[in-house]
């Protein structure tokens, strides 16, 4: 393993536990064949989303994005509201950036934010979901080449002159969303500086309704390294317990994170989008990096920008 890449302490066996309501396998089944119906869907239909106009694309995107999450058996609460586009195309794109769980935060991210992903580049390879990435339009980077980095950061700047929203997420990896998360590395703002392009940070939580014998689900402690904050956005009452069912973390098989999920019940995956970062109004990456991960990990990110501690 390159010894610059970011790591999590999160894995499957500590992380990923779900010890609440279940479903039976045909009906787990059901679900499965149903996401994977959709993302074919979304396969299918890629060649002819570029014909379309901006914005019949970006709603029609958002709404297979919401269906995909959807027919895995998740529910998708979104709060925040989005900027809507000031249809001016000389004006820069957005950099959206929020923290990293689970191969859904893709789809999430998309149902309200449809743009290019920047994605590792094994992502190409994964079934269904490779080439539909790439007929996306996502940014592929080689995150064991170190030396790619900035002719990375040089595409994703590009893209932002050009008009586009670029999503990605900054942890580099993922984490089981029981704690703080990653540190938000500092490279891909740099391209949202050098295009003057604003950052808008969002925050992903997965959520799972609890038990009826016990009132809680996942595990009963977090792993070493995963514990709470303090700084949690709240919840409804039925959704108190973080969701390890979705974390896909570690060396975890994809098709097992696939079962997981659909035999999970009463999963809840939330996206809050929050508000925008001018890229600036801050003297370097580093500092906008440090700006919207205090965004993503503090509940004070809700509050105007001034109140919000650094």
């Amino acid at each position: 393993m390159n010894p610059w890449l970011p790591t999590a302490p999160c894995t499957p066996r500590t992380c990923a536990g779900h010890e609440g309501r279940m479903r039976g396998r045909p009906a787990a089944a059901a679900l499965l064949l149903a996401g994977c119906a959709c993302i074919l869907a979304g396969a299918l239909a890629a060649p002819f989303v570029p014909l379309l106009g901006a914005a019949r694309r970006d709603r029609l995107i958002r709404r297979w994005a919401y269906g995909v999450v959807r027919s895995f058996g998740v529910r998708v609460r979104i709060t925040g509201t989005p900027a809507a586009p000031d249809g001016n195309p000389a004006a820069p794109g957005t950099l959206v950036v929020a923290n990293h769980i689970s191969w859904l935060d893709i789809p999430l991210v998309a149902a309200v934010f449809p743009g290019r992903m920047l994605a590792k580049s094994e992502i190409r390879g994964w079934p269904l979901l490779g080439p539909l990435a790439a007929r996306g339009g996502t940014l592929f980077v080689e995150r064991d080449r170190l030396r790619a980095l900035p002719a990375t950061v040089r595409t994703i700047g590009a893209a932002l002159r050009g008009g586009s929203r670029v999503v990605v997420f900054p942890e580099g990896t993922t984490w089981c969303g029981r704690g703080p998360g990653g540190r938000f590395g500092p490279a891909v703002f740099q391209a949202a500086i050098d295009a003057d392009a604003t950052v808008r940070p969002v925050r992903i939580t997965y959520r799972a309704a609890p038990s009826r014998s016990t009132g809680t689900t996942g595990r009963t402690g977090p792993a070493a390294g995963c514990r709470p904050t303090g700084h949690e956005i709240s919840a409804p009452a039925e959704h108190t317990a973080p969701a390890g069912a979705a974390a896909f973390v570690g060396d975890d098989p994809l098709l097992a994170s696939l079962w997981r999920v659909v035999t999970a019940a009463g999963l809840t995956a939330e996206i809050r989008v929050l508000p925008p970062i001018p890229a600036s109004g801050l003297p370097d990456r580093r500092a906008l990096a440090r700006r919207a991960q205090t965004a993503v990990a503090n509940e004070s990110a809700n509050r105007p920008p001034e109140s919000v501690h650094h």
